[in-house]
């Protein structure tokens, strides 16, 4: 890139976009990159304030803005992940393919933009994500950077895999349980029920099994037992989770064999969730807040599993950090710092 005065730029190709700001009204590309400088343009320019402009002389290890925006769009991007082309003021979109779970490697993020002149921005992960969401942002910071930067960061990319990943939600089988004497003697109506079918159908996953048992330990285990048997890929549990007499669920859970990933989670609401597998199968033990409360522990876990993902307890007690929900009067989770960390 070679500097000249705006004055004697007629003739000569802009090396960049540039951007005029007309406050309330407008805000965007006045001049693209590569415009051929007419002498009609240079008033305009001068109202904006280039007193002094960039035209395009590149050198042979050197990347223009734009270029190096898509050199790393390519390395970052892993399944499921695409970029917006062609860049818009030397910046790149990071979007889904298609609806899933966000995969985001926060160290090997970290490692790249700790890299000078690289700068990525995102959103959170291991979270839904539609289609038509936006995941993040990609540019390098100078108008020209030299190409043993993205080099660099290739190196870095071959050996720890891409940044960004979005996993498919897998439809599973599931058998719903509930637990309480109260609902099985028919005293009041089931309502956990519904809640969980509704969360579990968000992920495109289906009851075929249901239950309805009373608050005895060996009732609920062979219910669970049962749900195995008629191939449950997924088994939930309502109810009876806290430390009452009449709970029985944690005990019936472990009685299957199952094992305890974890009981109990640093998540408010969700702290009594429990979170196994019995043999190859998850189990959710779930506490009353899952059918009280919009969004508790259940919701950060549950996309997880249907993703495909093996769940152990130091991902549990990582939610901790991001684990207060503030259960705000209009809900909007997942973005929301909710079970983001």
């Amino acid at each position: 890139m070679k500097v000249i005065n705006t004055e004697n730029a007629v003739g000569t190709i802009l090396g960049h976009d540039i951007t005029e700001i007309v406050p309330g009204e407008f805000k965007g590309v006045a001049f693209k990159k590569g415009h051929v400088i007419k002498e009609g343009d240079i008033e305009r320019l001068l109202r904006i304030g280039k007193e002094h402009i960039y035209i395009f002389e590149l050198n042979e290890d050197e990347y223009h803005e734009d270029e190096a925006a898509m050199a790393l769009g390519k390395l970052i991007c892993g399944n499921g992940i695409h970029y917006t082309n062609p860049p818009h003021e030397g910046k790149i979109n990071i979007e889904p393919e298609y609806r899933g779970l966000l995969k985001i490697n926060r160290e090997l993020l970290d490692e790249v933009n700790d890299i000078e002149d690289i700068c990525i921005a995102t959103i959170h992960g291991n979270r839904l994500i539609e289609e038509d969401e936006l995941i993040g942002g990609c540019r390098v910071i100078p108008l020209v950077i030299k190409k043993e930067k993205i080099e660099e960061v290739r190196k870095i990319i071959e050996e720890k895999g891409p940044i960004f990943e979005i996993k498919p939600f897998i439809p599973l089988k599931a058998a719903l349980i509930i637990t309480g004497s109260e609902v099985y003697k028919g005293r009041i109506e089931d309502k956990f029920g519904p809640v969980v079918e509704k969360k579990l159908a968000k992920y495109g996953s289906e009851v075929f099994y249901k239950a309805i048992v009373p608050d005895e330990l060996e009732i609920i285990k062979e219910e669970i037992l049962k749900a195995k048997k008629v191939g449950a890929e997924i088994i939930t549990v309502t109810g009876g989770m806290s430390v009452d007499p009449d709970d029985k669920t944690p005990g019936a859970i472990k009685a299957t064999g199952a094992n305890i990933v974890s009981y109990g989670s640093p998540v408010l609401p969700g702290a009594m969730l429990l979170f196994a597998y019995l043999d190859s199968i998850p189990v959710f033990g779930l506490p009353g807040c899952v059918m009280f409360n919009s969004t508790t522990a259940f919701d950060l876990l549950l996309p997880r599993i249907l993703a495909g993902e093996t769940i152990v307890r130091r991902d549990i007690t990582r939610m901790g950090y991001g684990g207060q929900c503030l259960k705000c009067d209009v809900c909007t989770f997942p973005n929301c710092h909710f079970g983001k960390y």
